[in-house]
């Protein structure tokens, strides 16, 4: 029977069913073969043509949105700079073929060097495993397929729904070559990436790297919780080893609490002054107001439901704030410990010899392991006692099993109504007289709104599981994206492959039993055959699902969501300068998600390989073109949030086993249903799965341990085999591996420059200053009226007021991240740093002054107060910043080291009302010139210099900070022309900032 026919029948029933009766049909077959056919083409059609449109389109706009589509040309600095690309429309294609992996590794980390090895691997096996497949089982399901009457559809006869017996050796034999091809893969890689491994070691960054050389030690013993506790630990051990830096973690208390409420306190005063100061000539008639927040102590001091002044109330929470945040800094009890610590050696191999030795040893109950990067560490959960930890995980985990139950039954109506639409209109007669008249239509729609309703859906479950997982109790971020792999992966295995495809015949055996219970024994032997012919039914949407991700592949290039965003939050909204500065930076890459997406499509092609060949052309079409435009996204657009070095491998590695070891069960289903009489086929493929655990555990311990370690000879055996080095000066492990909270320079609220004149109207009360000028802390020094504070000058501008205090003037023209991409409190969600040239993880033996802690180089400003004098204080371009090698080979006069504010330079001692914790130089509140550096001794060494690297320093076209052409990248913004009050302002012809 036709399509059309069908149609007619389903609409022209003598009885037809109530909807509430189709229902419970459609719950026993949901999977009807109605627009198959039309589905397949479509979907082909519109995957292929709107991802050819949109590279197009990306071709021609990408040269005049280099914000969008090439921010790391702009930011990175010399070493980490990406290769130039030319305005040609075709000029981003030969970069993406010339960088090698090696030169990955360099441009944008090892993460993204793994990622791309990844999803090259994945592409070579499916290229492979679609030629193999084709040509072996294509011809046997199409040639001696047991249906000869003409009606089945020419896409399930390259099923072996109706090939039985002898012909299904040619599956047995395609599963054997598939799974030696993919231990062949996985293998190769596997050995490359310990290459690569090899290689990351040997790098200059790892080399220099305080955690490269570090211990991290976990559940210490109270009595044991000390700098000499830790030592002696190691020691009891490892008795030969050398003398370690020790640091026993202090508790911070209420610190980090108090920190992250003067942060958002700040973000939402930056808000109001926003909406408030958008039109500085026109201000609203009333002042903002708000509501008290509850933690602040005077909460119960306000009436009750009423709204306060909202400039006032938050400029005061914030100088409250950090009056507490300083008070607790200074409280810290060095004596009062936690449970975990650090230990640091001179030497790299030495450090990770021990690691290898006490990997599975606990001594005095504690745990010692290689410690992460300090941005890589979540200090909330490293004080939590195992119990906790394990209490944490129980309580997480069943509230992922909770999720996955619930997802079952949108599954369910998915896999009935999304599959096929001729399901909707049996519930829907309105419907179905639609799809009588638009059978065409409706295949299409199909084709083309399933997978993609399906895609969205899951868009929000990996937000669900990372928010989860933060609960957990994990210790450091990229061990918590691991974790939110794994979990991810087996949510959408659980719901897709056994909820998604098994869901009808399960319902089918449930209702079966309950209708005539005496044949329960002839409907649960029949399961097998009811199961083996519904996944052949549903292979058509898999195969339509896998070639509409190449549309999704595409819009990831296109950066579509980025440029709607942008544009509604410039035109339609209030934005604040942070946030206008944060739209500028390079995004951070998704790993955990895509991880996710490329293993379920992997299992998904590797489950249906063996029932519909032709998933496997539909998976590498998807990684044919997908490796291409990750690798360009990788390498201009997006940055790694916290480098791990590539330790995702292992976790891609064992999920890609189980999905093999998937795809062989199946095989021995179909074998065992369609086979011979005596099952001969369905044994001869039981060795497969256990090959591949066998496989498993040879490249685990071949592998793992030359992965993960730098060395792993035990230095008791080879106390010799440790390399002789200059003992490591102090470096600040305690300050380096203290919790951020302890130094870390609280953020200062930022003011559009337009705004600059009228700020100081819009707040009451005393015009005083309130503290000590340009101070940094809160130690009030002109609180009564016979205190003077002289405002500072603008640095280079002698007359000009450079004092606004407690805020941050921010011009129209420094709305970019180029001139804050080396403050942690913008790096930090943005690479921290790292290709910026100011990664807090760098240690330069032999240099003086070589420690920064990833804070700002100039001292921020104090808490907003009464402002008095408008000033113009932004940061000036930086330049491009050089990593912290680039003064080797200088040499500074006897007592002089280098020059204040540099941000590696040494922190000297606090002065007057001066807090520890802000003791950086201040430019522009000095200005001296007794802090410029001296004429070298030396000669400086030659910096080597990439020979593609276009003249006028890193980014595109000789572009970047420095300008094109070396026209000056600064306005003069003291000058009357630039005062947005002055009369002739808005008379003079200007032009608005592009991005």
């Amino acid at each position: 029977m036709d399509t059309w026919n069908r149609v007619q029948h389903l609409v022209f029933r003598d009885e037809p069913l109530s909807p509430a009766q189709e229902l419970l049909e459609l719950l026993q077959n949901p999977f009807k073969q109605t627009l198959t056919d039309g589905a397949i083409w479509s979907a082909l059609g519109t995957s292929v043509g709107f991802t050819v449109f949109i590279a197009i389109a990306f071709s021609f706009v990408r040269p005049y949105n280099s914000v969008v589509y090439a921010p790391k040309l702009k930011h990175a600095d010399e070493e980490h700079a990406p290769p130039p690309i030319g305005k040609g429309y075709l000029a981003w294609l030969p970069p993406l073929w010339k960088t090698t992996e090696k030169e990955m590794i360099s441009h944008a980390g090892m993460d993204a060097a793994i990622f791309l090895r990844f999803t090259r691997m994945c592409r070579n096996i499916f290229l492979t495993l679609g030629v193999v497949g084709c040509c072996i089982l294509l011809p046997v399901y199409y040639t001696l397929n047991s249906d000869k009457t003409g009606n089945q559809q020419w896409f399930m006869r390259l099923t072996p729904s109706n090939v039985n017996d002898q012909p299904l050796w040619a599956l047995v034999v395609a599963a054997y070559s598939f799974n030696i091809i993919i231990i062949g893969y996985l293998w190769w890689n596997y050995r490359r990436v310990l290459q690569l491994r090899r290689i990351y070691f040997e790098s200059k960054e790892y080399q220099q790297s305080l955690s490269a050389r570090t211990l991290m030690l976990n559940d210490i013993p109270k009595k044991n919780a000390s700098d000499e506790g830790i030592a002696r630990i190691i020691d009891d051990v490892v008795p030969h080893a050398s003398f370690a830096r020790t640091a026993a973690a202090r508790n911070v208390r209420d610190l980090p609490d108090l920190i992250h409420q003067h942060d958002h306190t700040v973000r939402k005063l930056e808000k109001v002054l926003a909406i408030y100061l958008k039109d500085p000539q026109n201000l609203p008639a009333g002042r903002p107001l708000c509501r008290p927040s509850k933690k602040d102590p005077s909460y119960g001091t306000y009436p009750k439901g009423q709204k306060v002044d909202a400039i006032e109330y938050l400029t005061q929470r914030i100088r409250e704030l950090e009056i507490e945040v300083k008070e607790a800094r200074a409280n810290i009890d060095k004596r009062n410990t936690l449970s975990y610590g650090f230990a640091s050696y001179d030497d790299i191999a030495e450090a990770h010899s021990i690691a290898y030795a006490l990997r599975k040893k606990k001594p005095q109950g504690a745990t010692i392991v290689l410690a992460p990067r300090p941005n890589d560490i979540i200090w909330d959960n490293m004080p939590l006692t195992p119990a906790n930890r394990g209490w944490k995980r129980i309580f997480i985990n069943f509230w992922i099993a909770v999720l996955t139950l619930i997802w079952i039954a949108p599954s369910a109506m998915i896999a009935i109504f999304l599959v096929n639409l001729s399901n909707l209109g049996l519930v829907w007669p309105a419907f179905q007289t639609q799809l009588a008249g638009n059978t065409g239509f409706w295949s299409i729609v199909q084709g083309v709104a399933s997978p993609a309703i399906l895609s969205l859906v899951y868009l929000v479950l990996p937000i669900i599981f990372r928010r989860l997982s933060i609960r957990a109790g994990d210790r450091t971020k990229t061990g918590r994206e691991r974790h939110v792999v794994g979990k991810l992966y087996a949510f959408f295995v659980f719901n897709n492959l056994i909820v998604f495809c098994l869901f009808s015949t399960i319902w089918n055996l449930v209702s079966s039993v309950a209708k005539s219970p005496q044949s329960a024994w002839d409907t649960l032997s029949s399961f097998g055959t009811t199961l083996f012919i519904s996944l052949c039914t549903i292979s058509s949407f898999w195969v339509t699902w896998l070639l509409q991700r190449n549309l999704g592949a595409a819009i990831d290039l296109a950066q579509l969501w980025t440029l709607i965003y942008s544009f509604f939050m410039r035109k339609f909204s209030s934005p604040t300068p942070r946030e206008m500065i944060e739209l500028t930076a390079p995004p951070a890459f998704d790993y955990a998600s895509y991880y996710n997406y490329f293993l379920f499509y992997s299992t998904v092609a590797l489950c249906f390989a063996g029932l519909q060949p032709l998933v496997l052309p539909a998976a590498a079409l998807y990684f044919s073109i997908d490796v291409w435009l990750k690798k360009y996204l990788l390498l201009y657009i997006f940055v790694t949030k916290t480098e791990s070095g590539g330790m995702f491998w292992r976790v891609l590695f064992n999920r890609f086993l189980f999905g093999t070891i998937l795809s062989n069960l199946v095989v021995f289903l179909t074998t065992w249903v369609h086979g011979d009489g005596i099952h001969t086929m369905a044994f001869a493929s039981v060795p497969l799965p256990f090959i591949m655990i066998i496989f498993k555990i040879y490249c685990a311990k071949t592998f793992d341990a030359k992965i993960h370690f730098y060395s792993t000879r035990n230095i008791q055996k080879h106390p010799e085999g440790a390399m002789q080095k200059d003992s490591m000066r102090s470096v600040g492990l305690a300050h380096r591996f203290g919790h951020p909270a302890l130094y870390k320079p609280l953020i200062t609220p930022m003011v559009h420059a337009k705004a600059q004149n009228i700020l100081a109207s819009i707040y009451k009360g005393r015009l005083s200053d309130g503290r000590e000028a340009y101070s940094g802390d809160t130690m009030s020094t002109s609180g009564y009226s016979d205190a003077y504070i002289m405002n500072p000058m603008n640095a280079g501008k002698p007359g000009k007021a450079a004092g606004l205090p407690g805020f941050e003037i921010v011009p129209e023209s420094k709305l970019d991240f180029e001139y804050y991409k080396t403050r942690s409190e913008f790096a930090a969600e943005h690479g921290g740093g790292d290709i910026f040239g100011r990664s807090n993880d760098v240690v330069r033996p032999g240099t003086p002054g070589s420690m920064w802690n990833g804070s700002d180089p100039p001292s921020r400003s104090g808490s907003p107060t009464i402002p008095t004098v408008p000033r113009m204080d932004s940061p000036g371009p930086t330049g491009r910043a050089f990593s912290p090698s680039s003064d080797i080979g200088m040499t500074y006069p006897g007592g002089y080291t280098q020059p204040l504010g540099s941000p590696y330079a040494q922190e000297t001692g606090s002065g007057r009302s001066r807090s520890p914790f802000y003791s950086h130089g201040n430019d522009s509140g000095s200005n001296l010139v007794g802090n410029a550096a001296a004429m070298p001794v030396a000669t400086p060494g030659t910096r080597e210099r990439s020979p593609f690297r276009a003249p006028g320093g890193a980014g595109m076209l000789g572009g970047g900070p420095r300008g094109y052409g070396g026209l000056s990248q600064e306005e003069d913004l003291g000058s009357s022309e630039h005062d947005p009050m002055q009369y002739n302002y808005f008379r003079e012809a200007r032009h608005s900032r592009r991005y």
